[in-house]
């Protein structure tokens, strides 16, 4: 019979710091506020951010594994002192299992409990074994719909199941030696360094995971995770972290070489249900993978996806995709915005991707991608067989890429195809990888199935003679660019070719050498741009006094809007800078999605440029409308304020823009 302890008075607190919830309102007409933080339900098709619970490392006098028996001396099996450490340590309601410096040889599976920190001070490694010794894998009725090594978690160096409150701290290292199995394994092998399933709270900062086999982490069910100054190295195994039907994970200076996936995100059906996913952001971090994916969702997707940033990576690296986004097993994926991401030597940079394979338990439909964001992405240094840059919907109508935006997405490719025909490639819809579709007939972007796709200030271009056009568009509708740039192959029949496209546009775009863009259209029909300014500040860049940035409403520009608290006097400022003194007009993009005028005041400099300006109702969240006052600026650098004169805040703001 399992025994159960009162939870220690550091627990307690954590608990009931959990139990705490802020609720603030926002685009709706009640008032209410809270440290400048906004939130409201959820769009349809979404979920909320659940409260997150605080991640509280547990700390105090170590339990010092030598004291349990351990050697640290890489041979000795340490594994009973190992969890003797943490069954003591648990036993006492929590606390730290301290590694010192030494090689601590694990020839058995370490079995993780509530409340601990694996403290790996610098100098310690647990290393693997090849002894055959560890915990054999548990039995899954729910085999098939995922492979061996996501199906099984008991089969590794490190697990654990429904736990809460778990951190992996310090600068040492978890090695799986070479001893891990990159494939499924036989009675008594592991193919992974840590797995973790249903857990509440996790922190891993600062250590290193190294020749992991199959993963090097896996967590599935697991949420409120963090982590910072993760380091792995897996090159010659396969995947990095697998971060599988998760919800409010932040990962900080992350540096993961795999050669797998790096770091992928997934929602399989190994736990016999669907989970939600997302409220996820990814700052700050390296990434590289070998043989596949480097920053991935998918392949298994059963459960829908919402919410991510991915912000200031680099990868170096990738066989399959840099950034890559499959919804295979009818996931919607919606709201994920990607921003300063550099890539080199990655072989498709950018691919999109809908498909039928459907290998849930639930017996799904066919999903969908939606709302994504591209900004400052670049690519280049790619092989010399890389695939076109794409993004491939299904064929219904609700089963499309929709409402895509890509911001200074500047690809450079390595061209050298001859010319070819500008048909449909073949297309095999159960299979995620790039090269499930034929050779693309455009060498830049390829874009089939999709709706309300943009492109601003990007370009493409090759550095060896590629005979097809830069981009092609078959079937769908709302394909623009706007200060699009274009390399132009000799021989290239066209430079934009848009195939059954309702409503199409090129304006303000050229080729490399200052021409205009050639565009081929068959079957469908031609629309005017939506003016870009050429001049144009993002609210979600300014100061931002009680509101939020947000981007659960379609159509804003550059990764997302203001949403203003409901009370008078939050504000959004701008610093707009000006070569020289004059009169201009600003002119603000906002939505109203009620039937009340939502006024601002317009001030620059501090000075009163506009009194309660109009902000009204636009019919809809997702219905974007301007507001203009004329004023006038000092060269150089100014203060542009919008402040709400009501209790019910301003409306969403999207940007300002000045002349350009």
């Amino acid at each position: 019979m399992r025994s159960y302890r009162v939870p220690s008075l550091p627990a307690l607190v954590a608990l009931l710091a959990a139990a705490v919830l802020i609720v603030v309102g926002t685009e709706t007409a009640t008032a209410a506020s809270v440290i400048g933080h906004a939130a409201r339900p959820a769009p349809a098709g979404t979920t909320a951010a659940p409260a997150r619970a605080p991640i509280t490392c547990p700390d105090g006098e170590p339990y010092n594994v030598r004291n349990y028996g351990a050697t640290g001396n890489g041979s000795t099996s340490d594994t009973g002192a190992i969890n003797r450490a943490i069954d003591a340590a648990a036993g006492a309601g929590g606390g730290v299992v301290q590694f010192p410096p030494g090689t601590y040889r694990s020839a058995g599976s370490i079995h993780m409990k509530s409340n601990i920190t694996i403290r790996l001070d610098s100098g310690s490694t647990i290393l693997g074994s090849p002894n055959d010794d560890y915990d054999p894998p548990e039995s899954n009725p729910n085999d098939e719909y995922q492979d061996y090594g996501h199906s099984h978690f008991h089969n590794a160096m490190i697990w654990g199941d429904r736990l809460s409150n778990l951190c992996f701290t310090g600068s040492g290292v978890i090695d799986g030696g070479g001893n891990l199995i990159t494939g499924n394994p036989d009675s008594g092998e592991a193919d992974k360094i840590i797995s973790l399933t249903r857990c509440e709270g996790l922190n891993v900062n600062g250590i290193t995971l190294r020749r992991g086999g199959h993963f090097a982490m896996l967590t599935n069910a697991c949420t409120n995770i963090s982590s910072d100054r993760l380091r792995v190295d897996t090159v010659s195994d396969r995947d990095g972290w697998n971060v599988i039907n998760a919800q409010n994970v932040t990962i900080t200076n992350a540096d993961i070489s795999a050669n797998d996936d790096a770091l992928a995100f997934k929602s399989d059906w190994a736990l016999g249900r669907t989970y939600d996913n997302g409220h996820v952001t990814v700052t700050d971090s390296k990434l590289s993978a070998g043989c596949c994916n480097a920053l991935m969702f998918g392949s298994e997707t059963c459960g829908d996806f919402t919410d991510y940033r991915f912000e200031r990576i680099t990868i170096n690296g990738s066989n399959k995709s840099g950034l890559g986004m499959v919804s295979m097993d009818g996931t919607v994926i919606s709201d994920v915005h990607y921003k300063d991401i550099a890539m080199t030597n990655v072989r498709s940079a950018i691919m999109e991707k809908v498909g039928t394979r459907r290998r849930c338990g639930d017996g799904p439909g066919v999903g969908r991608i939606e709302n994504i964001t591209y900004e400052n992405v670049t690519s280049s240094g790619q092989s010399s067989n890389n695939f076109t840059a794409t993004l491939w919907g299904e064929s219904g109508a609700s089963n499309r890429i929709r409402n895509v935006t890509f911001t200074n997405v500047d690809l450079t490719v390595p061209g050298g195809n001859g010319c070819m025909g500008t048909g449909v490639p073949s297309n095999d819809p159960g299979n995620y990888n790039p090269n499930s579709i034929g050779t693309r007939p455009s060498y830049g972007w390829y874009i089939h199935n999709a709706h309300d796709i943009k492109f601003v200030d990007s370009s493409v271009q090759f550095v060896s003679n590629d005979c097809r056009p830069a981009v092609i568009a078959n079937t769908g509708s709302g394909v623009s660019f706007e200060r699009f740039t274009a390399e132009r192959g000799s021989g290239s029949p066209f430079d934009m070719g848009f195939q059954s496209i309702t409503g199409y546009c090129v304006a303000n775009s050229t080729d490399t050498g200052g021409g205009a863009l050639r565009v081929s259209a068959t079957g469908g029909s031609t629309q005017a741009c939506t003016p870009v300014p050429g001049n144009r500040l993002e609210a979600e860049n300014a100061t931002i006094s009680q509101g939020v940035v947000e981007f659960n409403h379609a159509g804003f520009t550059g990764t997302g809007f203001v949403n203003y608290t409901n009370v008078a006097g939050s504000y959004v400022e701008f610093t707009v800078n000006a070569a020289q003194a004059g009169n201009v007009t600003l002119t603000f993009r906002f939505a109203n999605g009620t039937t009340a005028n939502r006024p601002m005041d317009i001030t620059v400099n501090g000075v009163l440029a506009s009194d309660e300006l109009a902000f009204p109702g636009t019919g809809a969240w997702t219905t974007w409308s301007t507001a203009t006052v004329t004023t006038t600026l000092n060269a150089g650098a100014n203060t542009v304020r919008a402040t709400a004169t009501t209790a019910n805040g301003g409306p969403n703001l999207d940007h300002l823009a000045l002349p350009a």
